[in-house]
């Protein structure tokens, strides 16, 4: 990486941070600090109707509490929709971008296929234009069948057919709201990020934001997609999987815990001690190639 290393963690205000948001973001930082690089926070609050009120300010205290120190102030994506206005306007202009009237029904009705990320590839049935007397509902990216890839530090080799295996992507939705594919993108850019340590939940949406990064001129990203921690039944760590909420009054042992998950050999002394303990042997034992390749590792019961 030529210019200094810039990373980020970024996560969404729909509830407070737990064990799988803690390895995300101990990843993130230990890789940043250790090659002297700036670690920042982003609040992508840009999915305004699933942001849950007090969210925001909880997951900061809690990065505090755990001893986390970020660069900068916080940046919030819903202050930025101005930007992604600009940004879907650059690409409308260069033909890139075309409007779409299908309803989620619709798309089901004639889409051939399951997408890479599990939703449906849409058929493009609107790319020559909207059917007669229908308005356009969501704006879409334009892509093409060939091979986008990319090589990721753990996972290795990524690639995907972007026409067949996504299909043309929705960057403003139909409720009006901007996507996150394209919210993340512009973002990244805006900030001189240029390293992105995150969870392999995420290693499907890399190759659209690497084509979109590309449509809007903006430089490419090293990528490094952690593993994620999933509960017993398989199910990754979230919300909806009722994970349990990061417990300040035990956040030196939650930091120890989360980099055993992530293959560092910890003592686990450690985990009875300070938080400042904790870090500092982190930031002298640190090693990226014992992070496990895999992209999800099941939590013992």
């Amino acid at each position: 990486m030529n210019s200094p290393y810039r990373g980020r963690f970024a996560p969404s205000p729909t509830g407070p941070l737990h064990f799988g948001s803690l390895v995300a973001a101990v990843g993130s930082y230990l890789d940043a600090r250790t090659q002297d690089g700036e670690w920042l926070v982003r609040m992508e609050d840009v999915d305004t109707p699933r942001n849950v009120p007090g969210a925001a300010n909880d997951i900061l205290r809690t990065l505090g509490a755990f001893g986390f120190e970020w660069d900068g102030p916080v940046l919030y994506q819903s202050k930025r929709f101005e930007a992604y206005a600009d940004a879907l306007d650059r690409l409308k202009q260069a033909g890139l971008l075309y409007g779409c009237a299908c309803s989620r029904k619709e798309i089901a009705d004639s889409a051939t296929h399951v997408a890479i990320d599990g939703g449906l590839a849409y058929p493009g049935t609107c790319r020559g234009g909207l059917p007669a007397g229908r308005q356009a509902r969501a704006w879409r990216l334009r892509v093409d069948a060939g091979e986008t890839a990319f090589i990721d530090r753990l996972q290795g080799r990524v690639a995907q057919h972007l026409e067949h295996d996504v299909g043309d992507f929705v960057l403003r939705r139909a409720d009006g709201l901007f996507a996150y594919q394209l919210a993340v993108v512009v973002d990244d850019a805006w900030q001189g990020i240029n390293a992105v340590v995150r969870g392999a939940d995420l290693l499907a949406s890399t190759p659209r934001q690497i084509w979109l990064q590309r449509c809007l001129g903006y430089p490419e990203l090293t990528y490094a997609h952690l593993p994620v921690a999933a509960n017993p039944a398989g199910e990754k760590l979230s919300k909806q999987t009722r994970a349990q909420a990061l417990s300040i009054d035990q956040a030196a042992a939650e930091l120890v815990r989360a980099l055993r998950f992530l293959g560092q050999g910890v003592p686990e002394a450690l985990a009875r001690g300070a938080v400042a303990d904790v870090w500092a042997w982190a930031g002298e034992h640190w090693t990226f190639d014992a992070v496990p390749r895999q992209s999800l590792i099941l939590l013992p019961a």
